[in-house]
């Protein structure tokens, strides 16, 4: 019987804590506007996640014992974070055009080509990577070889522009106002793939 109390009074102490975190980022997420819900909630929902993380014990000291206590505890069930990660707040992504110009001075846009679903999101994956510093190295090798797969189809084309931007997505406040998405240039490639060709 005392064991039964014991299992219950954990499962209590676990589902308030697991309710305390889902809900702090919930509310984190209506406090930053990133929701379809009126601003007016925005000061609500502010108050309210400090509540919710007041009883995760993060309103305290960092070396609070109490903190350290339902942190550990927290990581070790693996319920340190909800589930705000999800749709609507998508994250920033890269697009990488390619300005075609041929002899006559005609000019096209292209972007990579794939084959797959598979493949698209393996390109997504490898855009969302090249902006990072460790892949500066390999950058200019790995956008010279997507070029060339786009080259392939167009072979009277002179120069190749290699531009890659990042893609910023408009807030819903923002989306609602008529607002669209925004690039931003953070690096292009001249390739004169017509002496590639020769090699």
């Amino acid at each position: 019987m005392r064991s039964k109390g014991i299992r219950s009074a954990w499962f209590g102490i676990h589902f308030f804590l697991l309710t305390a975190v889902c809900l702090a980022g919930v509310f984190w997420l209506i406090a930053q506007g990133s929701t379809i819900l009126p601003s007016a909630c925005d000061e609500y929902a502010h108050w309210a996640e400090r509540a919710a993380t007041w009883c995760l014990g993060k309103e305290t000291s960092a070396s609070n014992p109490l903190r350290r206590g339902i942190a550990t505890y927290l990581h070790a069930a693996g319920i340190q974070a909800g589930y705000s990660f999800f749709a609507p707040n998508v994250p920033n992504h890269h697009r990488l055009t390619l300005a075609l110009f041929y002899d006559d001075g005609r000019m096209e846009y292209e972007t990579p080509h794939v084959r797959s679903k598979a493949a698209a999101l393996r390109l997504d994956s490898l855009l969302d990577k090249l902006p990072e510093q460790r892949y500066e190295s390999i950058r200019e090798t790995l956008i010279k070889m997507l070029a060339f797969s786009v080259w392939r189809e167009h072979p009277d084309v002179k120069k190749v522009r290699a531009t890659f931007e990042a893609v910023h997505l408009p807030s819903i406040t923002e989306f609602e106002k008529g607002k669209t998405e925004t690039l931003e240039p953070m690096f292009s490639f001249d390739f004169s793939l017509r002496g590639e060709a020769q090699q």
